[in-house]
């Protein structure tokens, strides 16, 4: 080879491995949407929520909670890992899964754990030990899993009575227990930015991130109020918290947090997708938005199926 074609060939090389790596660090958009559903009990069914055959769309059940009820009380105790359907289960059964399953193949289903509250009380990660915690959990909702025919987890617990290490390895254990059984295809946890809630998950993911397929981070928590700017910042700093995780963006329907539809959600999710950075849009929740007629569900998916 020349001198002239072989400086030609390292300099292709070169431009060859700058794609390469610029390639390997953005990560590319996707065109999931997930949806929280069933826990006001409003009658809300899948069927009412529109769904785009261009997105990968989730629904999340909310929530089963290791807690109990008693028929004379409004009072719940905590049962140590042994799982509870605390979800509209009239409006959202078995049966009712596996319909819109089958009348809509892009459709997964599945439930999140723990929540904010509970009969008249919070809803607290309150475990006797890991072990016992792991093997209760791993028992009821493999039932309630097969039962339903869902597909994966989401941890949504928001009050603690552990310590951030056994949240994480309770957690952890968890979710590698029921993928590695085949039970769940997919897990997603639900922080938030508050420094409880915050150091418990970021000991979950330093640990076991790499069992954690995305980050439903609840940027509605935030200011109601919120602008653009600052949702974008928001995005970046959460993104880092939680290095390498598919973060999604966020909005509640009722628009009391955060972001809203109609003050420039969908400007920062375009500006996130132009970047690269748009892995997917959930909404808290189906519930609420079934008063407004899903119009912003229609437009996220429409947003997320653009160009795909």
């Amino acid at each position: 080879m020349g001198t002239s074609k072989f400086m030609v060939f390292l300099s292709l090389l070169g431009v060859a491995t700058s794609l390469m790596i610029i390639n390997q660090a953005a990560p590319a958009d996707s065109n999931l949407f997930r949806e929280y559903i069933g826990a006001e009990f409003n009658n809300v069914r899948f069927s009412d929520v529109p769904i785009n055959s261009n997105v990968d769309f989730h629904f999340i059940l909310a929530f089963a909670i290791d807690y109990a009820t008693t028929s004379t009380s409004s009072s719940a105790s905590p049962t140590n890992g042994k799982f509870n359907i605390f979800w509209d289960s009239d409006n959202l059964s078995p049966s009712q899964v596996h319909s819109i399953k089958t009348s809509h193949p892009n459709v997964k289903l599945a439930v999140s754990l723990g929540g904010d509250s509970v009969g008249d009380g919070y809803a607290y990660f309150d475990p006797s030990s890991i072990n016992s915690w792991v093997q209760n959990a791993v028992s009821s909702l493999t039932h309630i899993i097969q039962d339903y025919g869902l597909d994966g987890i989401d941890i949504d617990y928001e009050h603690f009575k552990s310590d951030p290490d056994t949240f994480a390895d309770c957690i952890g254990q968890l979710v590698t227990t029921l993928k590695k059984n085949g039970v769940i295809s997919f897990a997603s946890i639900a922080p938030f930015d508050d420094d409880e809630v915050q150091s418990h998950y970021t000991a979950l993911w330093k640990k076991y991130g790499h069992v954690i397929d995305y980050v439903n981070f609840q940027f509605y928590a935030y200011d109601k109020g919120t602008t653009v700017s600052q949702f974008l910042s928001y995005f970046d700093a959460q993104s880092s918290n939680y290095e390498g995780g598919k973060v999604l963006a966020s909005f509640i329907s009722d628009g009391s947090g955060g972001l809203s539809p109609d003050n420039g959600f969908f400007t920062a999710c375009g500006r996130l997708k132009s970047q690269g950075k748009l892995h997917g849009i959930f909404v808290w929740s189906a519930d609420d938005s079934k008063g407004n007629g899903f119009r912003y569900e229609r437009r996220s998916q429409a947003l997320l199926a653009s160009g795909n």
